[in-house]
């Protein structure tokens, strides 16, 4: 595994996964993707590892899709017994390994956390996770002073949410407030 001297910390990191298993006897583990598409985890160059001991850099060396898994090779994993010892760390990169997105896209991480308010003004709360659907993705807005009140929004840019403000930390949405 490779280290580095920059210190780690969950609030810096994006947790894409988990190693779930071994695959095969040279060193490749069977991963648990949240990516989409679920092998686009094996196209970052490096993960972090959360094992027992904390956070460690390893090198990706190569992934792909195996029926309906996904497997990887990490650098310096090189036998079954080695990739044993990484099942059920949990896989992360840092935000500055995303790709880039075109204007009006965002990754739903960049979303999360965002105040939600009507384009009447009224605050319904703050973005907590999104989820897909067949039809399209769907906030889960959570009031701020309150866990049991949660609402479900559709996420659909251009008719039910009508602005995104990264930089303000504020979303604009076409919804009434009593759903």
């Amino acid at each position: 595994m490779m280290s580095d001297d920059a210190p780690l910390n969950d609030q810096n990191l994006i947790i894409l996964g988990r190693v779930t298993g071994l695959y095969g006897v040279r060193g490749w583990v069977k991963v648990f993707s949240d990516t989409d598409p679920r092998e686009g985890i094996s196209d970052y160059s490096e993960w972090l590892l959360k094992c027992q001991h904390g956070w460690q850099r390893i090198a990706v060396e190569s992934g792909r899709k195996q029926g309906k898994n996904v497997v990887v090779k990490l650098a310096g994993i090189d036998d079954r017994d080695m990739a044993a010892t990484l099942s059920g760390c949990e896989i992360a990169v840092t935000r500055d390994q995303f790709a880039a997105v075109k204007p009006g896209e965002y990754y739903w991480i960049d979303l999360e956390g965002l105040k939600v308010v009507t384009t009447d003004g009224v605050e319904l709360g703050i973005v907590d996770h999104l989820f897909e659907t067949g039809a399209n993705d769907v906030l889960v807005v959570r009031e701020e002073n309150s866990e049991a009140r949660e609402r479900l929004v559709p996420y659909v840019p251009g008719e039910v949410v009508t602005e995104v403000d990264l930089d303000g930390g504020q979303m604009t949405v076409d919804w009434d407030p009593e759903f």
